[in-house]
């Protein structure tokens, strides 16, 4: 079939403005995705953020979860989340020490601090006797960290002990 050319005109210009606007909410959304997430705005290529994964069986996973989940109910200062996360995530006997602690020093038990760090980063370390073992390095401003020693049990998967 024949088209006109102001029909065939018509709908290359229709077919280029809906291809511009696929491209513009294509980049805006790109955009959007990543400004949050420490992307140089400056012109600099940003490294691709690492995967994360976990399995549920996993003690190891269950700490990392437990930190991330944690830290963000703290800095959201959702309070009940927090108690919620120490209470699955927490052996009773570590629930019980961390009280303790916090009522010595005045801070969070589980963070070592009294504020909240801006990155977390969990690495395994070995697993042996039933247990597994990672070290949680917490970052504040600048460059200062904490490492904490975090120890699992492989069978329940709760967390029994975090050490400075």
């Amino acid at each position: 079939m024949f088209k006109s050319p102001a029909k065939r005109t018509a709908s290359l210009a229709l077919a280029a403005t809906a291809a511009t606007a696929a491209l513009t909410l294509a980049l805006v959304t790109s955009a959007s995705a990543t400004a949050g997430s420490g992307t140089p705005q400056d012109g600099r290529a940003a490294a691709a953020a690492p995967p994360v994964s976990g399995g549920p069986e996993s003690a190891f996973s269950r700490i990392a979860t437990f930190y991330g989940a944690y830290i963000d109910a703290v800095y959201d200062g959702d309070g009940t989340l927090a108690k919620q996360l120490r209470f699955s995530y927490l052996s009773a006997p570590l629930q019980r020490e961390l009280a303790k602690w916090e009522e010595t020093n005045h801070a969070d038990g589980v963070l070592r601090a009294q504020n909240v760090p801006l990155e977390w980063k969990v690495a395994y370390v070995d697993s042996g006797m039933g247990k597994t073992n990672a070290t949680v390095t917490l970052t504040w401003s600048g460059s200062d960290t904490t490492r904490l020693h975090v120890q699992a049990d492989l069978k329940t998967r709760k967390i029994l002990s975090i050490k400075d």
